[in-house]
Formats: structure tokens, sequence, C-alpha cells
């Protein structure tokens, strides 16, 4: 997905607010386009000044490495949902990516999966506490988390003390307790929440994420062993994926 699907155009990531993507050739090929040409992985990591900044007098140009490492929070999948107006767009979607459905759907039958944030966190990342209330269908939300462990917060849904939608992006700082009583889990790689009935509206967070917890066997991801992405090697070492899918309509 961090491949191909971070390098498809129609997928909104926090970057596109202020900053001109460079989009590798292959995200410009045929339809699935090859997951390697298509990632922004491919870019070499140190070239000054690949992300241009729509109004230079406000923002820095940037590297590939000063992009993925720490400024990328995150990216949407289907439903590109408007964090300005709180909705998804009337307008059709990108179709979700079938392979990542299919995998889904095996798991949580009960859920179609229309659209996905995919946030990226790196230790001192914390996620407020928060309820996803813009779906127009009351499904299960599907939460399932890659790399360091992190976190993960819940409390009881009693309409009070958070804002009422998603948080589109990893934030530092946020008081996630607020005083009210909360279950609190540390989900490690590979775990996964399903919210749904009583929690399906439920309060939750993210208010830690463990550095140096990433299991050894993705620490180098993306390099590999043909040497390929080599240049990003240990990328993965201090990040938390986290995929939290949702179904949009009924």
């Amino acid at each position: 997905m961090l491949h191909r699907d971070l390098g498809n155009p129609r997928h909104q990531t926090n970057m596109h607010l202020h900053y001109e993507l460079p989009y590798p050739e292959g995200s410009r090929g045929p339809s699935p386009p090859d997951a390697d040409a298509a990632s922004f992985f491919s870019l070499d990591p140190d070239t000054p000044g690949l992300f241009r900044p729509k109004d230079p007098s406000v923002h820095r140009p940037l590297s590939a490495r000063q992009v993925l490492q720490r400024r990328l929070h995150w990216v949407t999948l289907g439903g590109q949902y408007d964090w300005t107006n709180r909705v998804y767009p009337d307008a059709q979607p990108p179709a979700f990516p079938p392979d990542l459905a299919g995998f889904l759907g095996a798991l949580f039958p009960d859920t179609v999966a229309q659209a996905a944030i995919v946030n990226l966190y790196s230790p001192g990342d914390t996620m407020m506490m928060h309820r996803d209330v813009s779906e127009r269908a009351d499904r299960g939300l599907v939460s399932l988390s890659l790399g360091c462990d992190g976190l993960f917060m819940i409390a009881p849904n009693d309409n009070t003390g958070a804002a009422d939608a998603a948080c589109p992006h990893p934030r530092a700082g946020d008081d996630a307790a607020g005083g009210k009583p909360y279950l609190l889990l540390r989900l490690r790689s590979g775990d996964a929440i399903y919210m749904t009935n009583e929690a399906r509206y439920a309060w939750h967070g993210v208010p830690k994420v463990l550095k140096g917890t990433c299991p050894s066997h993705l620490q180098a991801w993306p390099a590999r062993d043909d040497g390929a992405f080599a240049e990003w090697r240990g990328w993965m070492e201090n990040k938390r994926i986290n995929f939290n899918v949702r179904q949009m309509t009924e």
C-alpha cells in the first residue's frame, strides 16, 4: 500500500494542502501501476526541494526524506474525507484498493471497506480523543496496526469532551484522558480492533507510540534483499502504521 496507493495521485495526504507532490513516473502508468515504479520510496531521499511549496513565502522546499520521515502524517484511500468541512464529498471517490478490500472483508464481513485513513505515527506523535461520526452507515470501524506498539485509549460515549469527528493526523501533546474513565490497550504489530455496537461511536485516541518496539522482520522495510530501496533501509524501525477503515454508506 505504501508503495502503490500512496503513489496514486487521487489519494489525498496531509501534504497536498501546502505542497506540490513529485509523483514518480510510474504513478502515471497503466492501472494498477507497478508498485515499485509508483513508489515515493523510488525517489532519491536527499535530492533537495523535490516537494515544492505552493507558497514559498510560508513553507520551504523539502526532500523526500524530510517528508517521509516526519512530515507525512496521513493518506486517504477510497472515500476522500474533507477535513475542512468534515464530510465525504458527493463526487465519485477513487475505488478502494480491491486486494485490501478483499483481505479486510474476509476478516470483518459485516463492514464493507469503502474508505480508510492511514495514519503514519512516529514516537512523540499522539491522536486526540475523538469519535468517527461522518459516515452514513453505522457499520463497525476496523483498526489494523503495523510497526511499533501503540497505546490505544477508548472511553464511554457520553457526548462530552472532545472533537466530534476523526482527527486528520497524529498530533503532539493532547490531553487524551480528560479525567474520564477509559480502557487502555497496548496494540502490537498485527493487532486489530473492531469497534461495533456500543463501541461504534465511543471516544478513542492514541496517547503514545512506543519507540524501538517494531518487530525485527519489519525494521528494514522498504529495503529488500535484492537491493531495491536500500537508501531507505530502517525507515520502518520507528514507525507505526494504522489503517482505520470504515463503510460510508449502506
